[in-house]
């Protein structure tokens, strides 16, 4: 028997208001490691574009449709959303 172990795995993350802005996108595919949670994918973000950390402590997180917690931890083909706060009215 042949046993095969993921190293990676891949997830899919929706991009809105600053987040968009600073990627220039509204989607991006990303690698990452089993057991990832979502706040170790925003810290990762972060970490590529300082200009997002003031919006760190404020995002709320969605999987897969669903507000979540910051220590939810992904599985495969996840699709997760940051959502930061909005104005308007």
């Amino acid at each position: 028997m042949i046993l095969v172990y993921r190293m990676t795995m891949t997830i899919t993350l929706k991009l809105f208001a600053a987040y968009r802005e600073a990627l220039g996108s509204g989607e991006l595919l990303l690698e990452v490691a089993p057991g990832t949670t979502v706040a170790q994918v925003l810290t990762r973000l972060v970490q590529d574009h300082p200009e997002l950390g003031r919006w760190q402590t404020v995002t709320r997180f969605g999987v897969n449709q669903a507000f979540v917690s910051a220590e939810t931890p992904l599985q495969q083909g996840d699709e997760v959303v940051f959502i930061p706060p909005v104005s308007g009215g």
